[in-house]
């Protein structure tokens, strides 16, 4: 099948998991911990992963599934055909009944991305990407025109736990102190989404993105016409230290700003 094909199951899975989700929305579901006080996961997680897989399965039922729930891999394979998911990417606005949340959905082949879908179910937007350009809601999007960075809107990503926040400190004063203004949304597959459509000028993080929260977002920003880049300024893969995310007019600018988090660790 072609990359066509795959855009449109990454959409119908990321729509038939998202709808799973938000069912659970807002109904006080249970909340459980994994690695930490702020790593929470749901059964609405692993419904909605495993409605998600069904739909891949219906199509692709030999590639192999990458994800953060259940008994999928935690790495995307450099051979071979895959799938990415997250079925709810933002799960600590989901439980805190924030309508800021995504089933993000992305094909890769060979480890690289052809097809992405985040689906925000409760905003009831869709983006999609696939080899030839980005779209929210059936409409064409394209990164911010903006050049200067002190007009930038810029978030920083991924979340540093508690023994890494001045890391996290760092990333908001390097934002602060370059750029216009800074937001912080919990999460980042809509983060990415933003840069994609312009809403935000950048994104940065000096962790390395588990890639349920990432690929999709990378392959919409790159198809909207921004960049994207590992801390060293080298084009972002699975895996790598760190994500720079921009419209591409300064990046420059913006690797700096991740380079500060970086070197407040040393």
């Amino acid at each position: 099948m072609h990359d066509t094909d795959r855009v449109s199951v990454a959409e119908r899975a990321a729509r038939t998991g998202g709808a799973v989700a938000l069912d659970a929305f807002r109904t006080g579901i249970d909340v459980e911990t994994k690695s930490g006080k702020t790593d929470v996961v749901t059964e609405a997680d692993r419904t909605a992963q495993r409605r998600v897989v069904d739909v891949i399965d219906a199509v692709y039922d030999e590639d192999t599934i990458v994800g953060e729930e259940a008994d999928a891999l935690e790495t995307v394979p450099d051979a071979g055909a895959a799938w990415v998911i997250d079925p709810i990417d933002g799960t600590n606005n989901f439980v805190r009944d924030t309508q800021l949340w995504a089933t993000a959905v992305a094909a890769v082949v060979d480890g690289t991305p052809v097809a992405a879908c985040n689906r925000f179910p409760a905003l009831e937007d869709t983006y999609i990407a696939g080899a030839d350009g980005a779209t929210l809601n059936g409409t064409p999007i394209s990164v911010s025109e903006k050049t200067d960075p002190e007009t930038f809107v810029v978030a920083p990503t991924i979340w540093w736990d508690f023994d890494r926040r001045d890391e996290y400190a760092a990333a908001c004063a390097a934002i602060v102190e370059r750029f216009g203004d800074m937001r912080r949304y919990g999460c980042a597959q809509a983060v990415l989404s933003m840069v994609a459509s312009g809403q935000l000028e950048a994104t940065i993080t000096n962790v390395v993105a588990n890639p349920w929260d990432s690929v999709a977002g990378v392959h919409l920003v790159r198809q909207a016409g921004g960049v994207v880049t590992d801390i060293d300024g080298t084009r972002w893969t699975p895996g790598a230290t760190g994500l720079v995310a921009s419209n591409g007019t300064a990046h420059d600018a913006v690797l700096a700003a991740a380079q500060e988090i970086r070197a407040a660790a040393e």
